[in-house]
């Protein structure tokens, strides 16, 4: 992955963490200037160490104005690849997994108890079936 004009960034610390933006702009060798109209995140310069480069790239040119940035972002549907990225999908999980109680966190342990059983059992048929062949 490149830093390159239109690149989706992750904001990782500061301001506005856990959005997307576009860099629209490389200042120099470690900030470049990001916009993300569509995610809430205002026109600034960033330092790349608080960013972390995503698979995805919006069509856009140098400097280009907010608005026309709002409108490659949603042509490109950036909002719901990223929905559907398995990044994404481990940071909900985990997001929901540091909210759960102490009762959750019981009720997920017998689940995984239970789920843990049944495959023990369907091994052991298997195991039990190739051994008789």
């Amino acid at each position: 992955r490149m830093v390159e004009i239109g690149r989706v960034v992750y904001i990782a610390k500061g301001d506005n963490e856990g959005k997307l933006a576009t860099i629209v702009n490389i200042v120099d060798g470690n900030k470049v200037l990001l916009d993300g109209p569509a995610s809430g995140v205002l026109r600034s310069v960033r330092n790349l160490k608080d960013l972390q480069l995503t698979k995805f790239k919006v069509p856009i040119r140098l400097q280009q104005r907010t608005k026309n940035v709002e409108k490659a972002w949603t042509e490109a549907e950036i909002s719901k690849k990223w929905e559907g990225s398995t990044w994404a999908k481990k940071l909900a999980a985990r997001k929901l997994r540091s909210t759960l109680s102490d009762f959750d966190r019981f009720k997920l342990m017998r689940a995984k108890q239970a789920r843990n059983r049944l495959v023990k059992v369907e091994l052991a048929k298997l195991k039990k079936a190739s051994r008789k062949a």
